[in-house]
């Protein structure tokens, strides 16, 4: 619990500069040439926010690292010779060139010329989105391990660096997780210049960042459903089985299996209750047969199954959200196309309303990859049960969680605050 607290708070911030990092190199670029003010003006606007999630970043982040010592000591001296690789490159080479570059973007600007300012503003963009892959390259082995052996220790050995950072199972992993943060980063970005049209302030901006907001969130929540989802989906039906039973409430194996819409999962009963389905639907999104047999909760022993009514629920959370900004931004992408998206308050409202969404459907989305792999910390070769510190007690790692809730309390308060505060003042004309 202290894990998943520490981790779902800190990805908070990274789902926020995976997502504006392209958006601050975008108003950067065209800003270099000089003659779009606007354009210099958002891109110090959104430099702001981002560096901001940054800061917060690194501070939430660097107490997971630590994590893998105290509290799970077992896995990292299992599994270290593997894990330690990409965290060590995500180490050295992204989180270094996102932070020099940031550097060079805020501080830089007087001293480099506007080409290598523009630079600077990519790289750190792509320092954000190397990051997140070597993380996601860690966690993507823990769901389907490869290029290792078992050394007569017990202990895991790399056999293949390249297999760990280019498995079919990262790349589809890494390209949803980067989509899902996209999809972010354009509902923030359509939000702000929402508030502003509404508030009427700072109008032009605000008609700018709408409509670059709205057309990346709806590309980028296509894109999440297909091909990234589906490709995900596609690898968790070939190794994770018991994962897409539970992520579907599927109890029973059936061949023609229907797709539950809604339902709720009664785990002794073993049934959803008041379902609403689409007839051999899943049979179909899983292995392109209508009737093809899919395996339900039934076919795994118990000790192998994974929390059904979490996973079920963040998938179907996930799942749902992601439909609402499929809709709201397709309604806004008409609107934009026909010049009345800008008028259209219920729109806006929508756009501003719907910011703190995004987040949502990924933190379930990352409920469902990490909950819905259980009983295994990596999948088929370790337990979780087996991966924790036997020296440290339990009522150690519950005070530390009240420590670490009150401290991030005050921290989210602040992000908030200073967010807030720079929303507020909106983007200025003087650097």
């Amino acid at each position: 619990m202290q894990f998943a607290f520490t981790v779902m708070f800190h990805y908070l911030f990274p789902i926020a500069t995976m997502g504006l990092a392209p958006f601050v190199a975008w108003y950067t670029y065209k800003a270099a040439g000089g003659r779009d003010e606007e354009a210099q003006r958002a891109a110090r606007f959104w430099m702001k926010i981002f560096a901001i999630n940054f800061a917060a970043g690194v501070v939430t982040g660097i107490p997971m690292e630590f994590q893998f010592g105290t509290n799970w000591a077992a896995f990292a001296a299992r599994t270290g010779a593997v894990v330690g690789q990409p965290l060590a490159l995500e180490g050295v080479y992204a989180f270094f060139l996102e932070s020099v570059f940031l550097g060079v973007l805020f501080y830089g600007r007087r001293f480099v010329g506007a080409r290598l300012h523009a630079l600077s503003a990519v790289l750190v963009c792509l320092g954000a989105w190397l990051s997140g892959y070597f993380i996601v390259c860690t966690d993507a082995w823990m769901q389907h391990p490869v290029g290792y052996t078992i050394v007569p220790d017990g202990r895991i050995g790399l056999t293949n660096l390249g297999a760990v950072l280019l498995s079919r199972f990262a790349l589809w992993q890494v390209a949803h997780v980067l989509t899902g943060a996209l999809i972010s980063g354009g509902f923030i970005v359509a939000g702000v210049g929402a508030y502003y049209l509404l508030a009427h302030r700072n109008e032009a901006l605000g008609r700018r960042f709408v409509r670059d907001g709205t057309i990346v969130g709806l590309l980028f929540s296509l894109i999440a459903i297909f091909p990234t989802g589906d490709g995900n989906g596609a690898d968790v039906t070939r190794w994770q089985p018991a994962k897409l039973a539970a992520m579907e409430g599927l109890f029973t194996s059936q061949a023609g299996a229907p797709l539950a819409i809604i339902g709720m999962p009664d785990v002794k009963q073993q049934r959803l209750v008041d379902p609403i389905y689409v007839p051999r639907l899943l049979s179909y999104l899983a292995y392109g047969n209508w009737k093809a047999n899919v395996r339900g909760i039934d076919a795994y022993p118990s000790a192998l199954r994974p929390p059904i009514e979490l996973t079920y629920y963040a998938y179907h959370i996930m799942v749902g959200l992601g439909t609402i900004f499929v809709a709201v931004c397709a309604l806004g992408g008409v609107l934009l196309v026909s010049g009345k998206l800008y008028g259209a308050r219920p729109v806006l409202w929508a756009l501003m309303l719907l910011m703190p969404f995004p987040y949502i459907a990924n933190e379930a989305g990352w409920i469902v990859t990490e909950v819905g792999r259980q009983p295994w910390i990596v999948y088929g070769v370790m337990r979780t049960s087996a991966a924790a510190s036997a020296t440290v007690p339990a009522g150690e790692a519950l005070f530390t969680l009240l420590g670490f809730a009150g401290m991030y309390f005050v921290l989210g308060v602040l992000v908030l605050h200073l967010m807030l505060r720079e929303i507020g003042k909106g983007p200025v004309s003087a650097p």
